[in-house]
């Protein structure tokens, strides 16, 4: 059994044979922020990063619970890691290759300017209304050249097929159902909480793509 860790080489060269030398080529050369690092920015991260993309920025300034582990991408032994430090090293064993900057701290009306500086796209994947309001309102009056993809609605056991991507204005759009909120007591299930992730994941790749 061959267990060792492919090359860099190798890695694109499949890459480029799934998805196209000319997209590989674009996603690589991207940077894409993940504000939040739960069941949504979790996911997002694993597939962004298996589809290529040359570098993840991921934030937050949890750390991992025994409550997390049903819905998001870590493992019970890092219980108690900080989730920025955790999510790396699970990525690293993914898509070794792909740069990382990882940051412990809250996204703030005040220093999201400073951490979002160098990134194409922005996806805000918080779970409190609040912040996701703070980061929308922030990106879009202060950082209006950049592409913000933004959820609303994945909880519950509702059909995934209300789940939906919706483009708001021209460089922002938004994913989910749009009314099932996590602060009304409705559940967080990982296969739906799952395809929000993988909803704002794709429209990231249409993005760099020129396709959305």
């Amino acid at each position: 059994m061959d267990s060792r860790v492919p090359t860099r080489e190798e890695m694109l060269a499949a890459l480029e044979m799934r998805q196209g030398a000319e997209a590989v080529r674009k996603l690589q050369a991207a940077t894409v922020a993940v504000c939040g690092l739960g069941g949504l920015g979790s996911n997002i991260a694993i597939s962004l990063a298996r589809a290529g993309i040359g570098k993840l920025v991921l934030i937050d300034f949890d750390c991992v619970d025994v409550t997390n582990l049903h819905r998001q991408q870590y493992r019970a032994c890092q219980m108690g890691m900080p989730k920025p430090d955790a999510l790396l090293s699970n990525l690293k064993e993914i898509a070794p290759y792909t740069e990382y900057e990882a940051h412990f701290e809250k996204v703030t009306a005040e220093n999201a300017v400073s951490l979002l500086a160098k990134v194409d796209v922005v996806c805000e994947a918080f779970d409190n209304a609040e912040a996701k309001a703070m980061l929308v309102n922030t990106v879009l009056e202060n950082m209006p050249e950049k592409y913000l993809v933004a959820a609303s609605g994945m909880a519950g056991y509702d059909s995934g097929n209300s789940i939906a991507t919706r483009k708001v204005a021209k460089r922002f759009y938004v994913c989910g159902d749009g009314k099932s909120d996590v602060n009304d007591g409705i559940g967080l299930v990982a296969p739906r909480v799952m395809l929000c992730a993988a909803h704002q994941a794709l429209t990231v790749v249409r993005i760099l793509l020129d396709l959305a």
